[in-house]
């Protein structure tokens, strides 16, 4: 019989599915009607006006799934079994999941700023380690067994900037960035409930199925698109989503220190697309945060593959590495 935390984490991902493809129509409007578009133009491969809705609907799921799921905990609906354990969790991390789903709104509101009036490099990346640090000072942020806050804080904030900018790269392709942050944030999870750590592998099935429930408005045809607001808020979460378990410490251990380096074996892709991006444009004199078509995706479609195929080629590597770190 299926029971705890099976049934938790099925109804964290379900429950986040169908909160983000219901709010799709809402928001697919809501944009259209305000301008909040992507237009057809260079190195777009899209002919017409399409919505920039997703990071809004993925948001939304992921929220309707949290205040369902606390109400469900509250009420003693998840099992005789399931409400302590899941109590606990939300007691002792409270803070952090608050200060880190106030990030998240505020990473969402960076990108679509962004998405609105194309913020300059510096602006972008202050204020995107502003919320870093905001949520680094809240408690959730990196040790690496170094026993100094300001080290902490710093790691962080330049973790979750690192994997912000490579997953908004990553989102050149119909679907691309959408799922390789689902199979990411499965990942994630998978490794948190190895641990035991129930609370936080519900959460990341939450973020996966957010993710999941915007992919069949976002692949193959897209109907509308993450933007800069969706794949700042991917990058957000999964890195949070990286931070937030225990890999390995002495409360937690595990057989090997280097546990620590699963999450750079989850992001395996986007930090290898990233890296090839940055020198091939810098060989050529060209300033890194400037875009083109020579991302993996579009090097996999050009090879004969195909825009559909190329995502789909990515998706199928980012799960390979993703087993891998979770079989560690």
């Amino acid at each position: 019989m299926v029971g705890f935390p099976v049934i938790a984490y099925a109804g964290a991902l379900g429950l986040a599915a169908a909160g983000t493809a219901m709010a799709m129509p809402f928001w697919r409007s809501f944009c259209a009607r305000h301008g909040w578009v992507d237009e057809p133009g260079h190195r777009k491969i899209h002919s017409e006006q399409t919505p920039l809705a997703g990071g809004w609907a993925v948001l939304t799921g992921l929220a309707v799934a949290l205040a369902l799921g606390a109400a469900g905990v509250a009420l003693g609906w998840a099992g005789a079994d399931a409400t302590p354990l899941l109590a606990h969790g939300l007691a002792r991390r409270a803070p952090q999941l608050a200060a880190l789903m106030l990030g998240a709104v505020a990473m969402l509101a960076i990108g679509a700023w962004d998405d609105r009036h194309e913020l300059r490099p510096g602006v972008k990346f202050a204020l995107q380690a502003a919320v870093a640090l905001g949520v680094a000072l809240a408690g959730v942020r990196i040790t690496l067994f170094v026993p100094s806050l300001a080290f902490s804080l710093a790691a962080t904030v330049l973790w979750i900037l690192a994997v912000t900018n490579a997953m908004n790269l990553n989102d050149n392709m119909n679907g691309l960035c959408t799922g390789l942050a689902a199979i990411a944030a499965i990942a994630f999870s998978l490794v948190a409930a190895r641990h035991g750590q129930y609370l936080v592998g519900t959460f990341g099935f939450a973020v996966a199925g957010s993710f999941l429930g915007f992919l069949p408005s976002n692949f193959p045809r897209a109907t509308s698109f993450l933007g800069d607001a969706g794949s700042h808020l991917a990058g957000y979460l999964l890195a949070t989503l990286a931070v937030l378990p225990h890999f390995y410490s002495e409360r937690h251990p595990t057989p090997r220190p280097t546990a620590v380096l699963i999450p750079l074996l989850v992001l395996a892709v986007p930090f290898l697309d990233v890296a090839q991006v940055v020198l091939y444009r810098t060989l050529r004199g060209r300033p890194f945060w400037v875009g083109d078509t020579n991302h993996l995706s579009h090097r996999l479609s050009r090879a004969g593959l195909g825009k559909s195929g190329a995502v789909l080629a990515l998706w199928t590597a980012q799960a390979i590495a993703a087993a891998m770190a979770v079989l560690a």
